[in-house]
C-alpha cells in the first residue's frame, strides 16, 4: 500500500505507549522527502492545523527506490477552508498544486475554457448522506425509504459540479471496483426508491413510502425538528443546502447548521450524542481494493462508537448485516465478492444512506506543473510530478 510504510517497533513504541500517541511529531522517514525536523528528530515543519513542509531526506539512497523525486521541497497547506480561493490560486499561480475537488463554478470553467490544467481520476469512493436510523422519524424504514424516493440526486451532484464529478449511485460499491457488478452494476438492486429512473426525485414513490409509514397525506406531519449539519464553505455548502431543501419538500422542519469542514465530523457527525439527523457531506473511499474496505467501517453496527470517532453516521446496527459480514470477510475470490454485493444489496434494502455520486477526483495544477495523479489514493503522486522548464 503506497499510503503506508513499515515504522520500526523500538522506534515508535515510546511515542505510542502517550494518550494520545505523539508518533505525529516524531515520523519517521524512508523515502526521498522527510517533515522538516529538528537534530534531535523533533519535526519543526508540521504545524498542527496550518501546514506541513517536506524536504529532502539525507538518508534517501535513489540508487535503491523506483521513485524519481523531482522536486526538492513541498510546503502543504492544511488549514484551506475556501475551496474556491485555493483552486483559483492554483490555476493563476506557479509550482502549486490542488488534491481536492474544486468548486462546481471551477470545475466548469476547467472542463469548458482552461482544459489544460486538471485531471480527472476514478476516486474508488462514494459520497452520500447518511439518515440516522437512531432518530425520529428517521427510525421508520418507511420514512426513510420515502426521503430517499424524493431526494434529487442529480441537484446534490449538480452543486459539486454536475455531471463532471461522477456519475449517481444506485447503490455503495463504485464501477470499475470488486463487487460492483455481483452488486448488479450502474442498475443496482432494482428497488424502487434508488434506481436509476428518479435521480431527481420521484414524489409519488415518496408518498407511498410515507403513507406505508403512518402519514395519510404522504407528506411529514409530525413535530420533531432534524437537525442537520453540513461544511460552511463550497461546494459542501451547496449541497448541505440542496439536502435541506430536499427534506423540507416531504414536510420536514430542518435545521441547518453550518461548520468548518473538519468539525462537520470531529465534533457533529462522528459525536452520536449529537444526534445528528443527516450529515450533509459524507464521503467513503477506499483504502484498499476489496469491498469490505468500503462496507464495513461504515455500516456495521458493532464498530459503532457511542462517544467519538464513529463513522457509522447513519449508525445502523441490523444483526443481518453483522452476521453476513462476520461471513463474507473470511470468504475469498467470486464467493467472496459475490457476499459482499449481496451485502451492498442488504443496506441499500435498509435506506440507511442516500448515495448520491460515485465520485471522480478533479485535480488542479497550476500551468508550470508537470502534474502526475496517484491511481490508488486519486491524489497527485508527489515523487513523480515536476516543475516544467522555464518558457514551457
Amino acid at each position: 500500500m503506497p499510503v503506508t510504510i513499515p515504522v520500526p517497533e523500538e522506534y515508535a513504541k515510546p511515542f505510542d505507549a502517550k494518550n494520545p500517541s505523539t508518533y505525529n511529531t516524531h515520523v519517521v522517514a524512508t523515502g526521498p522527502y522527510m517533515v522538516q525536523n529538528d537534530a534531535d528528530g523533533n519535526l519543526t515543519g508540521y504545524q498542527p492545523g496550518k501546514s506541513i513542509s517536506l524536504v529532502r531526506n539525507p538518508n534517501w539512497d535513489k540508487s535503491t527506490d523506483f521513485k524519481p523525486a523531482y522536486l526538492d521541497s513541498i510546503f502543504i497547506r492544511t488549514n484551506a477552508t475556501d475551496a474556491n480561493v485555493s483552486a483559483r490560486q492554483v490555476i493563476d499561480g506557479q509550482n502549486m498544486i490542488l488534491d481536492t475537488n474544486p468548486p462546481a463554478n471551477i470545475l466548469r470553467e476547467l472542463v469548458t475554457q482552461i482544459k489544460d490544467q486538471y485531471t480527472s481520476v476514478p476516486s474508488g469512493g462514494y459520497r452520500y448522506f447518511p439518515l440516522n436510523t437512531t432518530v425520529k422519524p428517521f427510525d421508520n424504514i418507511n420514512v426513510r425509504k420515502a426521503v430517499i424516493a424524493a431526494f434529487d440526486r442529480d441537484a446534490a451532484r449538480k452543486a459539486r459540479g454536475g455531471k463532471y464529478v461522477g456519475d449517481i449511485p444506485t447503490h455503495f460499491l463504485p464501477p470499475q471496483f470488486p463487487g460492483f457488478e455481483q452488486a448488479g452494476g450502474f442498475e443496482g438492486p432494482g428497488v424502487d426508491f434508488l434506481s436509476t429512473k428518479n435521480i431527481q426525485g420521484d414524489m409519488d414513490i415518496a408518498a407511498k413510502y410515507m403513507k406505508a409509514a403512518g402519514y395519510p397525506s404522504g407528506k411529514y406531519t409530525g413535530n420533531e425538528q432534524l437537525l442537520m449539519v453540513g461544511a460552511n464553505a463550497d461546494p459542501g455548502k451547496a449541497q448541505a443546502e440542496v439536502a435541506q431543501a430536499q427534506l423540507q419538500k416531504l414536510g420536514f422542519n430542518v435545521r441547518l447548521r453550518l461548520v468548518p469542514q473538519d468539525a462537520v465530523y470531529t465534533d457533529w457527525c462522528q459525536v452520536p450524542r449529537k444526534n445528528v439527523a443527516m450529515c450533509a457531506g459524507a464521503g467513503w473511499f477506499k483504502d484498499f481494493a476489496d469491498p469490505q474496505s468500503m462496507l464495513e467501517p461504515v455500516f456495521k453496527g458493532s464498530l459503532i462508537n457511542p462517544d467519538a470517532g464513529n463513522i457509522n453516521y447513519s449508525e445502523l446496527n441490523d444483526p443481518k448485516i453483522d452476521a453476513a459480514m462476520d461471513k463474507a470477510a473470511l470468504l475469498e475470490g467470486d464467493a467472496r465478492l459475490q457476499a459482499w454485493a449481496d451485502i451492498d444489496k442488504m443496506i441499500v434494502n435498509d435506506a440507511a444512506a442516500i448515495p448520491f455520486v460515485w465520485d471522480k477526483t478533479t485535480l488542479v495544477r497550476s500551468k508550470n506543473v508537470n502534474g502526475v495523479p496517484n491511481p490508488y489514493n486519486s491524489l497527485w503522486d508527489l515523487t513523480y510530478t515536476s516543475i516544467k522548464p522555464s518558457g514551457q
